[in-house]
């Protein structure tokens, strides 16, 4: 199963076209819609984004993208604002209220103090936070997706893949929104191994003990090469690292080791999104970021907000498993057949994917 991705020209114009804009610093998945009245000319959207920035090639761009696709649609100009890190979360939330702005959108868990505070104090104002269902107020829509149903056909395909017979996985910081892809990617490897006989190896998380091997953060850098090189070391030839542009480090790990390793990225086609390594993704786990913030700016513009939170699923196509790309060859002839029993299997409640962090 696979959702395809607005990738085009979007991004990088989009990026191009609001850089002067830029501050220093369980619903069935909605189809887009067009606002009906002219009120939506008067409406003002904006996003504030979490230490990653707009480029992170993950979730804060993907949810950037769905701002500006949704503000095109509308004819309006969108506010953003770059928080270059978690100290200015607060007061950058604080300069989009004092520029009346009708929605603003907060991407990540991150920002969830900050957003629960100024909702509390702007009754007024609405508010849209990603990857976060903790804050229960009638301003505050939460955009969560059961990414452990998506990361279970993961898991699957990469034991599948697997030629050492041992695959990893580590992530940026332990969180639900991070952990819960770790929770199905294990998952998955554990139902390869039950319905095919195997004995496939999943290192760098217990589902168990919830513990497991993070960086400490979102970035790039040192300790991200290292948590990959770490699972290189046990001999693992496919790596989930979840936690925004830490898959850039991975890179490095892998093309420096000079061994055959495929990565699986989270939340958007890495195989088609990334910079750099491209070749090396032999899937990626999909969260449609970009569908949920357009449509929820869409709503709000016509005066249609509500706090109902929404979760993408397999089942509303909120998430789903990237196409194989260069790795269409590779993989097992009959692993695309498998993968869509299994969905089905998820769909209908015949499998079960269990993962402490699910949304309600």
């Amino acid at each position: 199963m696979s959702i395809s991705t607005r990738k085009s020209a979007l991004s990088g114009l989009a990026l191009l076209g609001t850089s002067a804009l830029l501050l220093a610093g369980c619903a069935a998945a909605p189809d887009a819609e067009t606002p009906s009245t002219d009120s939506a000319s008067d409406f003002l959207p904006c996003m504030i984004s979490d230490a990653g920035g707009f480029d992170d090639q993950s979730f804060n761009q993907l949810g950037f993208e769905g701002l500006m696709e949704a503000s095109d649609a509308l004819g309006v100009t969108p506010i953003t604002v770059e928080s270059a890190d978690e100290t200015v979360y607060a007061s950058n939330t604080s300069n989009l209220i004092d520029q009346d702005c009708d929605l603003i959108i907060a991407a990540g868990y991150l920002l969830a103090d900050a957003t629960s505070e100024a909702a509390t104090a702007n009754e007024d104002v609405n508010f849209a936070i990603v990857d976060d269902n903790s804050i229960d107020l009638p301003n505050v829509k939460p955009i969560t997706f059961n990414t452990a149903e998506a990361a279970f056909l993961a898991g699957y395909a990469a034991a599948s893949y697997s030629k050492t017979g041992v695959v990893g996985t580590y992530g940026g910081i332990p969180i639900a929104s991070v952990t819960i892809f770790m929770d199905g990617f294990v998952e998955g490897v554990d139902y390869f191994n039950e319905q095919n006989s195997a004995d496939v190896s999943a290192i760098g998380w217990n589902v168990d003990t919830q513990e497991g091997a993070f960086t400490g953060g979102f970035a790039a850098g040192v300790d991200s090469k290292t948590q990959a090189q770490n699972l290189i070391d046990q001999n693992a030839d496919v790596i989930l690292p979840v936690g925004g542009p830490i898959f850039l480090s991975a890179i490095e790990a892998i093309t420096d080791s000079g061994k055959d390793i495929a990565l699986i990225g989270v939340d958007g086609d890495l195989a088609e999104n990334a910079t750099s390594g491209n070749e090396l993704f032999l899937t990626s786990v999909l969260k449609d970021i970009t569908l949920a913030v357009s449509t929820v700016v869409t709503t709000a513009a016509d005066d249609d907000f509500d706090a109902t939170p929404y979760v993408g699923t397999l089942e509303n196509e909120g998430v789903g498993l990237a196409e194989f790309h260069d790795f269409a060859d590779k993989v097992s002839p009959d692993l695309q057949g498998e993968l869509d029993e299994i969905t089905a299997g998820i769909v209908d409640g015949s499998i079960v994917v269990e993962s402490i962090s699910t949304p309600q």
